[in-house]
């Protein structure tokens, strides 16, 4: 596929997936313009060593996706829309705030698919989740990793899952009215450089890599029993795999991104440990919130449709992402 001076949106671009994909695109040769209300994302991400590598003024859009006139804005003129942005947070957060989370997410999906029907966007590319899975399906440790047609009879755990799977059968829908070539990926728990360390926001490998190194300032306390599973995807894999989705993967369907095998959060704390070099000791808070027991993904359908791989393994992924947050830390207290 010729990406050159191809027109891309990339809505949630300010954020870790968004940002790592918009320097991928533009090396690619695409013209990318990024749309973001910066309440996750950072322009700073769109930075290499201070300096953007999109031209602020002309390719960054801080706007609000709850409104449909300007999705429909953005939209116009673009050869493609990668559609990244929801609100979601740690998941203290999601389950905290679940009405406010799935009427958010329902109104920007619902702008942005129609902004770019009416714009006569030619491809489009929607990203779900991994928490759109049914709750009981993940309820015990070590189940089958999933299948994509696994998500139904579907009772997702939280608001935000549901959310993320009715933005999916939208753009199944709209793919299926022929007007617009759409591709789906189903993302299981992306982690790596430009995350969110905020201790309102952050997820669960952020978070504890803040603690890490802010440690003994912030105490090192690990949410639930650590015995919680989840499948982790490093951002360049992710970002590879919504290259391929378009390149190989429009009308395809769902195809969901993530290694067959789960990591416990007791392993992951025990690796952000291991990767800050000190004796660290942690503790177990369950009085805190776990979240679903145990998920991983068949990905064969990655593998068959786009020649997608994994190819981070998670300790390597925890060293790079550790050395990126502190670095970012450090900058921000000289």
């Amino acid at each position: 596929m010729n990406w050159s001076s191809l027109d891309v949106l990339i809505t949630g671009g300010a954020g870790q997936i968004g940002s790592n994909l918009a320097k991928a695109l533009l090396k690619l040769g695409a013209d990318v313009s990024v749309a973001d209300n910066l309440w996750r994302g950072k322009k700073s991400n769109l930075c290499d060593q201070g300096k953007p590598f999109i031209d602020f003024d002309t390719r960054f859009f801080e706007v609000d996706l709850t409104d449909a006139d300007a999705c429909q804005r953005l939209c116009a003129g673009r050869d493609l829309v990668i559609h990244l942005a929801d609100v979601v947070a740690g998941i203290n957060f999601v389950f905290g705030n679940q009405l406010f989370v799935f009427n958010q997410n329902q109104l920007i999906d619902n702008n942005m698919i129609r902004g770019a029907l009416q714009a006569g966007v030619a491809r489009y590319v929607y990203v779900g989740s991994a928490c759109s899975y049914p709750a009981e399906k993940q309820a015990v440790l070590n189940p089958p990793p999933f299948r994509e047609d696994d998500v139904y009879p579907a009772s997702p755990e939280s608001a935000y899952g549901w959310s993320k799977l009715m933005g999916e059968y939208l753009a199944q829908l709209a793919s299926e009215a022929g007007t617009i070539d759409v591709g789906v990926l189903r993302f299981h728990n992306v982690y790596g450089p430009r995350c969110e360390m905020d201790p309102e926001k952050s997820q669960v490998i952020p978070a504890l890599i803040r603690k890490a190194i802010r440690y003994p300032d912030e105490e090192f306390v690990v949410w639930g029993s650590g015995a919680q599973r989840r499948a982790f995807v490093y951002v360049d894999d992710a970002v590879d795999a919504l290259i391929r989705v378009v390149e190989r993967g429009l009308g395809a369907g769902v195809i969901q991104i993530g290694p067959d095998t789960s990591t416990s959060i007791r392993e992951i704390a025990e690796q952000v440990v291991a990767a800050s070099a000190r004796t660290i000791p942690m503790r177990f808070d369950t009085t805190k919130p776990e979240g679903d027991v145990d998920r991983a993904a068949d990905w064969s359908k990655a593998r068959d449709v786009l020649g997608w791989h994994p190819t981070v393994d998670i300790a390597e992924g925890i060293r790079r992402t550790y050395a990126w947050c502190a670095r970012e830390l450090a900058a921000a207290t000289a």
